[in-house]
């Protein structure tokens, strides 16, 4: 395969997927959110580029790592033997949760054996958002919005870590320090415990930090002060383990006995769903989300906006994206661009179209 040029509508490196990208609906705005930051890694790899890896350390701090194309797909993204799998079941985490099978974003498969290697949630993200267009270039960040499934996904990579009989006890005996909570509906019966819940939490990060794994996928396209005009550094990969992704939710909402913040939910959320695990081998996905919305609704499990994931994004690449806008024609190929078909927003067009006031 010619790793750049191609006759045909394609995006760089995916020789065998499950998106036919000759046809139009291929290139709709909800499969290209996933399947074009599937090729930007293959792209960075092909450059000998890692992706940026937020992980933990065992104090839960945020920290910077790098992390290989491999590493992250657990196959070169370029073999003969990588399929992508996208919006597909992920047989690994699926026993551990009862309810309807939820799709993970990306599932790479070893062509071979038709082994699935790894699961991972994409979001794709726009720099700045609207919380820091007008900061300076150095303070620039981006919105990431976390929808309920992947909280399902996140306490399930956590299950897999504690998968026998002896690794359930220990996460129970790490989750144990929160008293009996009757009503977990209630938020005036969880409320109180918040504080303890999330320690328990932090316990169990603390505690299998060195087994934690990568859990979302968050490229970056950067626009020039948020108009709709690419940057000339453009694009780039950030990398969120599972336990970094928890700390999106930790340490800054004030604990309420008439509230529940949607940040303090997710954490209600992956403990009810670890502390069943560790006691009954599962647990109900779709009734702990339903039962526990505590007057927020559930479309989405929570919004990290700019201002306030700049804290964990911040870095040379956050600032200046290595992948330049005149790669592009490196990722997407074969005149793939002329089947894009990106949502009619008016006054996008009126931006776009400056002549209207000549």
């Amino acid at each position: 395969m010619d790793a750049i040029k191609s006759d045909v509508p394609g995006l760089f490196g995916q020789k065998y997927s499950s998106r036919d990208y000759s046809k139009p609906y291929y290139w709709g705005k909800n499969q290209f959110n996933s399947s074009f930051p599937a090729s930007l890694i293959a792209y960075l790899s092909y450059k000998g580029l890692d992706s940026i890896y937020l992980c933990t350390d065992k104090n839960n701090k945020v920290v910077h790592k790098h992390i290989s194309a491999k590493e992250l797909l657990g196959i070169d993204p370029l073999s003969e033997n990588a399929y992508y799998n996208f919006e597909a079941g992920y047989a690994a985490y699926e026993q551990y949760y009862q309810g309807d099978r939820e799709k993970i974003d990306l599932v790479m498969v070893e062509r071979n054996t038709g082994k699935p290697l790894c699961g991972l949630e994409v979001k794709l993200t726009a720099l700045p958002d609207n919380s820091t267009k007008k900061f300076d270039e150095d303070r620039y960040s981006c919105e990431i919005v976390v929808r309920p499934p992947t909280i399902c996904f996140l306490a399930c990579s956590i299950c897999n870590h504690y998968n026998t009989p002896s690794g359930r006890n220990r996460l129970k005996s790490l989750l144990d320090s929160v008293p009996q909570i009757n009503h977990w509906e209630e938020i005036g019966d969880v409320a109180p415990h918040y504080s303890k819940i999330e320690a328990a939490i932090l316990r169990v990060s603390s505690d299998m930090y060195r087994h934690q794994t990568p859990l979302i996928i968050q490229p970056i396209w950067k626009t020039v002060g948020g108009k709709m005009r690419l940057a000339d550094d453009c694009l780039d990969v950030f990398v969120w383990s599972n336990l970094a992704t928890i700390q999106m939710c930790c340490g800054e909402d004030r604990v309420s006995v008439s509230g529940i913040s949607r940040f303090q939910r997710a954490i209600i959320w992956i403990y009810r769903m670890l502390f069943d695990y560790a006691i009954y081998g599962q647990f109900d996905y779709v009734r702990i989300i339903k039962n526990h919305s505590y007057n927020n609704a559930n479309d989405k499990a929570f919004a990290l906006n700019g201002a306030r994931s700049y804290r964990y994004l911040a870095c040379n690449e956050l600032t200046h994206p290595r992948i330049g806008k005149d790669e592009i024609r490196n990722i997407i190929l074969g005149g793939g661009q002329n089947l894009l078909s990106p949502e009619r927003r008016f006054d996008a067009v009126i931006v776009n179209s400056p002549d209207l006031f000549d």
